[in-house]
């Protein structure tokens, strides 16, 4: 339980120390770079928490394809970084949108239903699974879902072959590989042997 609580309050303060450089670093770069610190320690929270299947798509996603796609984004602009270090003229909007955001965490702390009494009653809860929570999702969807799970799979194939061939174009001029010509090439038509003395070269 010691180490638990060490691990919940390491992982949790770094997680919120990154979410505040993200927006106080003055580098777009280094803003995406601890954008992935804080989701990498968010997932090891999900994984104290027992949701592993959380954890799981918290780095899959955010962290190896959002954050990623956000610090290409960022590299390949043409960013002014003189003119984000001039002034802090957003600081008034800024303002606002953190006073609004403390007070609805107020709001959800301050209510009865967060109490320690409340907590402590959700601690004594029977644990109603022993399986990981990977596996009762998949034997879920594998199961109750399977029609649902697989319609929703040829949905998206369906919409990537109509993405494709809305953006297919018929240039003319262009050169194009043809797979089906380059397996029907015939050797003897395509290679030609010459003997070359020593000394000269290949007319072309």
């Amino acid at each position: 339980m010691f180490l638990f609580s060490i691990s919940f309050y390491l992982f949790s303060s770094i997680a919120v120390f990154s979410a505040l450089m993200v927006i106080s670093a003055k580098n777009p770069v280094h803003s995406v770079l601890f954008l992935i610190l804080s989701f990498i320690n968010s997932s090891a929270l999900f994984v104290l928490l027992g949701a592993e299947f959380l954890a799981m798509i918290l780095v899959v996603v955010y962290v190896g394809a959002v954050a990623v796609l956000f610090l290409f984004v960022v590299m390949m602009l043409d960013i002014n970084f003189v003119k984000l270090r001039e002034g802090l003229q957003y600081l008034p909007f800024g303002a606002l949108l953190g006073i609004v955001l403390f007070t609805e965490l107020a709001m959800i702390f301050l209510t009865d239903k967060l109490s320690a009494m409340s907590l402590m009653e959700f601690s004594t809860y029977p644990i109603y699974s022993e399986t990981e929570n990977t596996k009762d999702l998949g034997s879920v969807l594998y199961t109750d879902y399977f029609v649902l799970f697989q319609l929703s799979g040829l949905i998206l194939l369906v919409a990537m072959i109509g993405s494709i061939v809305l953006t297919l174009r018929q240039r003319t001029g262009v050169k194009k590989q043809k797979i089906s010509d380059q397996i029907n090439v015939n050797a003897l038509n395509s290679i030609e042997k010459k003997k070359v003395k020593l000394g000269e070269g290949i007319n072309v």
